[in-house]
């Protein structure tokens, strides 16, 4: 049954528009007096209740910048990353085309210039129209831009529920307050500043808020070269972007367009023959996809990620995690970085070519510093962030603790053991005590029982024993023909693991963890209640590397060697500004003294030899102080040769290079594998690693610098008991008697086990 309308009311009929006309102009009186009578000229008793009621609403607008997309910039200035939670870049109104300003304000605000801030004509043929059942719109631009900067904040503070939306869960008081806001607005602003905010926070798309970027995911163009059917045709977008999104419904943005165009022409801002020919025009786009976030980065994915990590870790932008996620995800911050990109190419190359073709999944990673600063000049490893046919996929940094790593794809991933890349602590501690490096000891030694009386001065006891005839394993070496008397610089050279414990029994443990601690090395699965977890080297197993530590933290401890004795925290991040150019904290170098200059020469004195004439002479290509330049190096393999690495350094780059399983606990035995078309029955340090490490060093080095070591003192040369008859000649590099090369690595994994090479 149809229900029958009264005619005395019915707005069809002409007393009906009559009584319509005047419910309307009752309602817009309310509304223009509560906006433009002031507070002070109306009486407390005269006063209605909407115009008390709009009097109490806020009368300033804080506009804050918008989200805008955080980029992360290598150490030249080239982009990494862009990061953003909203796809926007702010552009300033003299760089946008003249097109899109003429363009937004015919279809959204005609009377903009005009009114100031509500628009009275409007908001009356709004009512008429919605009277009549037609629903129409009456906001004006800066009322536009007063909700957007109201919903803008509330998405910023995390209340994005709170949002309110025309036509959804706006209602009368919304509507007053926008209203009120958007005159307080015009009085603070000009309208070109109106308008240009307008613009850079308006919604286009998903993947673009602002003219800029809207321009660029449509047009692949910026927003000062917007042509005039462009610029109409986006200008359109806004009303509805999913009716009018010009990618998936042509028709209708095609549509939109013309109706843009048209109120253009109509309001003198086009001619005719301007119309023409824009209405002439098909709607033809040009996307640029964004891609945001460190997986899409194509140089440095990881490193994108360790540097986003050390600013989510920082309490220094938010008090919670979900702060500073959101204070980098839209502040339109600018994140320079240490990054070299050439040498960055150079470790990708190498990690790739290591495990390449890789379907069992083995692990490759390079990483270096900068000695003297602690920069982080590049870091690589062989897999993919974003899932690839034939590709090692991982969200994993395999060069960095657990905390400045994302994803739990490769479950309690924060380093690998070292292995025989912690010897030279033990040896630094041997020179740190006065001892010289030629000394022979007896390294025939196997057995070191529980009550063996090891010299430790820390609070912390010493765990451990090798004992074959006591529930573990007499201490072993790699090859059988190396349990015997050598110097102590022989021992290290050749990675001999009696060597070690027959020096690290003549010296006080406590000396070299002091060392240890000294040199930044920590383990690499550090948490809340252990941030720094140290290496404790009086557990007799770390003395040969069973504890898992970082790459990074390798690097940056065998930089100390290069930089005579001082330390400096590995840093990434060198500057950080915000949108308005603010500087905000970033990283400094944070340097301390390790150990003496005259220990540091030591060490690099022995180091070279290891790849003259020791462990790392097997490493192809070859990379020595003989044939190349200045460099010392330290091969390590671990008990199961699933964790091999090199780890050295010139003067002016160190540089820790790794190979073996990332996977879960890390279990998996490098022995009777093959990588890459080749067969190892078991892999060692100077195998894979190896050439990771002499072919990154020898392209990479000399733009660092390779100056000459200097000589230790002649005390720790000197084996005891020398006296020269004459002033000493020699020079060093003569005093060590050659050995032939060994493949020792490297170490036991639980202190009870036996060596590995």
């Amino acid at each position: 049954m149809v229900t029958r309308r009264n005619p005395l009311f019915d707005t069809a009929t002409t007393l009906g528009k009559i009584l319509g006309f005047l419910g309307v102009s009752a309602i817009c009186g309310v509304l223009v007096a509560g906006l433009l009578v002031p507070a002070a000229a109306v009486s407390g008793s005269a006063a209605s209740g909407s115009i008390q009621f709009f009097d109490t609403l806020p009368a300033e607008l804080q506009v804050n910048p918008p989200s805008q997309a955080t980029t992360i910039l290598a150490a030249d200035g080239s982009q990494i990353a862009s990061i953003y939670s909203e796809n926007r870049t702010r552009v300033s109104l003299d760089q946008m085309s003249p097109f899109i300003k003429d363009a937004i304000v015919s279809v959204e605000d005609s009377r903009f210039y005009e009114h100031g801030g509500i628009d009275a004509t409007g908001i009356m043929r709004a009512i008429v129209s919605t009277a009549r059942g037609k629903q129409q719109g009456a906001s004006t631009i800066t009322q536009q831009y007063v909700n957007n900067v109201i919903n803008e904040s509330l998405v910023s503070q995390n209340k994005a529920s709170d949002v309110k939306l025309n036509g959804v869960n706006k209602g009368v008081g919304d509507k007053l307050r926008e209203m009120k806001l958007a005159i307080a607005l015009e009085k603070k602003f000009s309208k070109q500043q109106i308008l240009e905010g307008y613009l850079n926070i308006v919604f286009f798309n998903k993947d673009a808020y602002g003219i800029e970027a809207a321009s660029k995911l449509f047009f692949s163009t910026s927003a000062k070269d917007l042509t005039l059917p462009q610029a109409a045709l986006l200008a359109g977008v806004v009303n509805s972007p999913s009716y009018y999104d010009p990618v998936t419904n042509p028709d209708h943005a095609k549509q939109r367009r013309d109706l843009v165009l048209g109120l253009m022409l109509d309001q003198g801002k086009i001619k005719k023959a301007d119309y023409d020919a824009a209405i002439a025009t098909p709607v033809t786009t040009k996307v640029t996809q964004p891609r945001q976030g460190c997986p899409y980065s194509a140089t440095a994915a990881y490193f994108c990620d360790y540097v986003l990590h050390l600013l989510y870790n920082n309490p220094a932008y938010g008090a919670t995690a979900d702060e500073r996620v959101n204070r980098v995800s839209r502040g339109g911050l600018t994140i320079q970085t240490t990054l070299d990109p050439k040498a960055q190419a150079v470790a990708q190359t190498q990690v790739d070519s290591s495990a390449g073709a890789n379907p069992d999944k083995w692990g490759a990673s390079l990483v270096s510093v900068q000695p003297g600063t602690g920069k982080i000049i590049s870091m690589a490893q062989n897999t993919v962030w974003l899932p690839a046919d034939g590709k090692f996929q991982a969200e994993q940094n395999f060069n960095v603790d657990k905390l400045d790593s994302n994803g739990n794809d490769l479950n309690g991933l924060g380093g690998f053991q070292p292995g025989s890349t912690m010897k030279p602590f033990t040896f630094a501690e041997w020179l740190n005590e006065g001892k010289s490096m030629n000394t022979v000891l007896d390294g025939t030694v196997r057995r070191y029982p529980q009550n063996f009386p090891w010299k430790n001065t820390c609070p912390t006891p010493t765990v451990g024993w090798y004992d074959s005839t006591n529930g573990t394993h007499d201490l072993q070496n790699a090859e059988g023909g190396y349990y015997k008397p050598m110097t102590v610089v022989d021992g290290l050279a050749n990675s001999i693991n009696t060597m070690t414990f027959a020096t690290a029994a003549r010296v006080d443990l406590c000396g070299i963890q002091k060392i240890v601690d000294a040199v930044g090395i920590h383990g690499g699965l550090p948490d809340a209640s252990n941030p720094n977890p140290k290496v404790p080297m009086t557990t007799l197993g770390n003395l040969i590397g069973s504890t898992q530590t970082a790459p990074l933290t390798m690097a940056s401890a065998f930089a100390t060697f290069a930089n005579n004795g001082t330390y400096c925290e590995p840093i990434a991040i060198t500057s950080v500004t915000d949108q308005t150019g603010a500087k905000l904290p970033a990283q400094s170098t944070s340097c301390r003294s390790a150990v003496t200059p005259e220990v540091a020469h030591g060490v690099a004195y022995a180091m070279q030899q290891v790849l003259n004439v020791g462990s790392g002479s097997l490493i192809q290509p070859r990379i020595s102080t003989k044939t190349n330049f200045p460099i010392a190096g330290k091969t390590g393999t671990n008990d199961s040769n699933g964790s091999t690495w090199v780890a050295g350094y010139t003067s002016g780059l160190a540089t820790a290079t790794w190979f073996g399983d990332p996977l879960g606990s890390q279990s998996r035995a490098g022995q009777n594998v093959t990588i890459n078309g080749k067969f190892y029955q078991g892999i060692d340090g100077y195998m894979i690693a190896g050439p990771q490490f002499s072919n990154y060093m020898l392209q990479v080095a000399p733009t660092y610098g390779t100056n000459p070591f200097p000589a230790p003192p002649s005390n720790l040369l000197d084996p005891p008991g020398y006296k020269p008859s004459t002033p000493s000649t020699t020079t060093p590099g003569n005093t060590s008697p050659s050995t032939q090369p060994s493949s020792n690595g490297n170490g036991n994994g639980n202190g009870n086990g036996k060596n590995n090479g």
